[in-house]
């Protein structure tokens, strides 16, 4: 079986509330990457945070924090689109990391989209409302086609995430349609915790973007769940050849004592030693998506 990818979620926009361990500074994500890579994670993903975490949205930021990491391990760089401003055209958010990109010390490895234009809300089934119910993560899809050529035109590798079925399946167009060339890392971007705008974290949301997974294409899917814990779910994806993206980020996993991110990797890991499956190094996680 081929390699399993972990990808660290490390922050994303959440508070230390419940973990004390979310970094927010430059140095302290770097310092965790370096702490996940040893753990066995590929890749890092996160989000630009200012001293008292609220969301950092310069470039500048996110290149100082991608200059750290790379000064700190070899792990995969993969930071967030989604910070710079959902509501601004997806070229406007995409082109800060394009310019990262023209040098080596601040150059993504991974650039994500989102494969459709998903309503950003909560609803609280305590006082059956909707928290922020006018916010939509627009991604049309004319500027999609754009921003994947863009993107493997700077010989960056991208990451098509899949919030639900019509997104799985804008990914078998746009194979068809030649806009994409595999291997294709495709995230099934699944959401608890009162965020319905993708597939629930559950067997059942897992199982409906794989029966629209284009068949005999290159593709390595892999699975987040955004507010939800992922470890139910890691024994299976580890078994059906899938990859898998945690991390407090995502959720604070209190229910384990407040872990950080490296502990969650290091499960994660183990779950996988037990499988038989080999955890991919970032080189090896780099051939798999496509670059050597």
């Amino acid at each position: 079986m081929k390699k399993l990818i972990i990808e660290a979620r490390i922050n994303e926009y959440e508070m230390r509330d419940q973990n004390p361990n979310v970094p927010w500074t430059a140095r302290e994500i770097a310092e965790d990457a370096k702490e996940c890579r040893a753990a066995g994670a590929s890749i890092v993903h996160f989000h630009a945070r200012k001293l008292d975490g609220t969301p950092e949205l310069s470039a500048a930021a996110y290149g100082e924090i991608i200059a750290q990491i790379k000064d700190s391990s070899d792990i995969l760089v993969h930071p967030t689109l989604g910070s710079l401003k959902k509501d601004l055209p997806l070229a406007e958010r995409l082109k800060p990391m394009l310019d990262l990109g023209a040098v080596p010390e601040t150059r993504p490895d991974i650039l994500p989209l989102c494969l459709s234009s998903p309503n950003w809300d909560f609803f609280d089934s305590n006082s059956k409302t909707f928290v922020s119910a006018e916010k939509i993560y627009m991604n049309p899809t004319e500027d999609l086609i754009g921003s994947v050529r863009e993107i493997a035109k700077a010989g960056i590798d991208l990451s098509c995430v899949c919030w639900e079925i019509g997104a799985t399946r804008r990914v078998a167009a746009f194979l068809h349609a030649g806009i994409l060339r595999g291997p294709v890392y495709l995230p099934f971007h699944l959401t608890s915790g009162g965020m319905l705008a993708g597939h629930p974290g559950t067997q059942d949301g897992l199982d409906a973007h794989l029966a629209f997974l284009p068949q005999g294409e290159p593709i390595e899917w892999a699975v987040l769940n955004l507010h939800g814990s992922m470890l139910p779910l890691a024994e299976r994806i580890i078994r059906d050849g899938g990859h898998i993206q945690i991390g407090i980020g995502d959720h604070h996993y209190a229910e384990l004592g407040a872990p950080t991110n490296a502990d969650l990797v290091s499960r994660i890991a183990e779950i996988a030693k037990r499988l038989g499956r080999d955890i991919a190094s970032p080189d090896e996680a780099r051939e798999m998506l496509g670059r050597c």
